[in-house]
């Protein structure tokens, strides 16, 4: 059993971190992919002009609602990180780092690459909005500037740990009613 505390939570040694927001993303993403189909096949059979073809169409157009809509699940552990998406799961060692970007516009993401060649694509906002995630990434990226492996990055890291921790601040002061 977890004692409560007001310092940031960590996973223990040995435990995964998870998206806590995953799961809201997917709930939504099949929402809107059931909102589209549903009212689509009800509309073209009322109309009287819904055909073997057509299902199939309204079908794939659903999928592709869902594969647009559904946010990739990001989970953590000491030493690494992993991105699946609805293909693929890419994995990265966060002790290992050689290389991390961010590209900024309309879809900001993070790059990380490791030493091995392996790279993972991620939302920024998901490691803001997930501080277990942060800590496993940030301890791990730490594990990599002190062995050296590092080398391009280490400012991107910097500001997007200032911003996390000033979000995190800001909570604290508003949830303490100090704001």
């Amino acid at each position: 059993m977890r004692r409560r505390t007001t310092r940031l939570p960590m996973a223990a040694p040995g435990e995964r971190a998870d998206d806590r927001h995953w799961r809201g993303g997917a709930r939504f993403a099949l929402w809107c992919v059931l909102a589209f189909y549903g009212p689509a096949m009800l509309l073209d059979r009322a109309e009287g002009t819904l055909t073997l073809q057509r299902a199939g169409l309204w079908t794939l157009l659903a999928a592709l609602i869902l594969v647009v809509l559904l946010p990739p699940r990001v989970t953590a552990g000491e030493g690494w990180l992993a991105v699946r998406g609805l293909v693929r799961k890419r994995r990265v060692r966060t002790d290992a780092l050689v290389e991390v970007r961010q590209h900024e516009g309309i879809s900001a993401h993070l790059l990380l690459r490791d030493a091995d060649g392996r790279w993972v694509e991620l939302d920024p906002r998901v490691l803001a909005a997930n501080p277990l995630l942060w800590h496993a990434v940030d301890a791990g990226a730490s594990r990599s500037r002190e062995r050296g492996t590092l080398r391009s990055g280490t400012d991107v890291l910097q500001r997007l740990s200032e911003r996390i921790d000033g979000a995190e601040a800001q909570a604290v002061f508003r949830a303490s009613g100090l704001e």
